[in-house]
């Protein structure tokens, strides 16, 4: 009986093709838009979570600030290049620490001018970082404490200033002043949240202290961990330093902030995993529209059929015969369409994380997720259509013009 029905389903399906593509494109592009913005979201989740852990699982990122409660803060005085200094010398287990400071300068060099992001601090910037000098050197310790005129550019700065030119030697034209170009760093790309890292200029701290910003504040101090350190400890430790070097008394909440890469990756990875649920919930709102597409059809083939279906009731067919006849093709409508949406699903979204350059992540359970979704939309509204046609008069029927 399951295999007639199935005969007589793929029979109705393919007599009239155009109709039946139209009734599941809406399951489709259901289907495809679900496991398509699941695919991103995962893959940019991913990226954003590779380029955290670039500066190292076990790193200390601290903000002067002081939290007052969801979205509120009041502000607090900054960090001093000592600090970072008192942070590196007295801590047992910190590898490395790196006080920097970022602003936003438009820079002049071969007659051409681009906007990028000027960074000072020290040399530890670069490991904690994960940069590389690919050509040049790193900051001499004399330059660092003087605050010299020298500079290292990434890549981008030097395609749109210098494009095949070599840029060392050459000389940059910060705001009021111009620094030698020193270094050159390794490509780096697009970082997690869409940010060249290699339009970027490094100056030393002290130059960015005395020729851009006037003053020797510092918003944020970078700690590496050493390996195999206890993180809370380290973390705990700095706190009670920073209180002490800030005169914090026993009672003072705390006026900056610790933030370590782990928590900021846990913190970042559920927001954007409950941002692609809900992508996903809204993309599969186009299945239930597909759905409600397929019953109507079903509908129509129900009033089309009905003689036939008189005629089948006639001459012995029982009720569910009927209803598992038309629920079938119903379902086997939406399996179409579940099949071509996964199909489609997994051409765009190797297109679009090709586009977006975030990787391409592959997800079993939400393309099985969808298309079992798809199956039971097809025997959700085929029921109504099925239970129709099985509740005939066959009298009547068989009468329908």
């Amino acid at each position: 009986m399951i295999g007639n029905a199935l005969l007589l389903a793929l029979r109705q399906i393919f007599r009239n093709p155009m109709r039946s593509i139209l009734t599941v494109l809406g399951v489709v592009i259901g289907v495809a838009a679900v496991i398509t913005m699941v695919t991103i979201g995962n893959g940019a989740t991913q990226q954003v979570r590779d380029q955290i852990a670039s500066l190292g699982s076990d790193s200390l990122m601290i903000r002067p600030g002081q939290r007052l409660g969801p979205g509120q803060s009041v502000g607090a005085p900054s960090f001093k290049e000592s600090d970072a200094e008192a942070l590196a010398t007295q801590i047992a287990g910190i590898k490395a620490v790196a006080p920097s400071r970022t602003s936003t300068q438009v820079v002049v060099a071969n007659g051409k001018n681009w906007s990028t992001s000027v960074i000072g601090s020290t040399n530890e910037y670069f490991p904690i970082s994960s940069l590389t000098v690919q050509e040049g050197r790193e900051f001499e310790p004399s330059e660092l404490r003087a605050g010299s005129a020298v500079c290292v550019i990434g890549q981008t700065v030097r395609k749109e200033l210098f494009g095949d030119v070599d840029p060392l030697g050459q000389l940059l034209r910060i705001k009021g002043f111009s620094c030698q170009i020193i270094g050159l760093l390794e490509p780096k790309g697009q970082s997690g949240m869409g940010m060249d890292k290699d339009d970027v200029v490094i100056i030393p701290l002290n130059t960015f202290q005395r020729r851009l910003s006037g003053n020797v504040r510092v918003p944020l101090i970078t700690v590496a961990v050493e390996a195999g350190s206890d993180i809370e400890r380290v973390k705990e430790s700095a706190r009670l330093l920073l209180r002490e070097r800030r005169s914090l008394s026993k009672g003072e909440m705390d006026n900056f902030n610790i933030l370590d890469t782990s928590e900021l990756i846990e913190t970042i990875s559920k927001t954007s995993q409950v941002m692609t649920m809900l992508l996903g919930a809204v993309a599969a709102v186009s299945l239930l529209v597909g759905g409600i597409g397929i019953m109507n059809i079903m509908l129509v083939s129900v009033t089309e059929r009905t003689r036939e279906i008189g005629v089948r009731l006639a001459i012995g067919a029982l009720e569910r015969e009927v209803l598992l006849q038309f629920l079938i093709e119903s379902v086997m409508l939406a399996c179409f369409g579940g099949l071509l949406g996964v199909a489609l699903a997994l051409g765009a979204s190797l297109l679009l994380t090709h586009i977006m350059n975030v990787p391409f992540i592959f997800s079993p359970s939400i393309n099985i997720l969808a298309f079992g979704f798809a199956a039971c939309i097809g025997i959700v509204f085929g029921y109504f259509p099925a239970r129709r046609a099985a509740k005939l008069d066959p009298i009547e029927a068989v009468r329908h013009e």
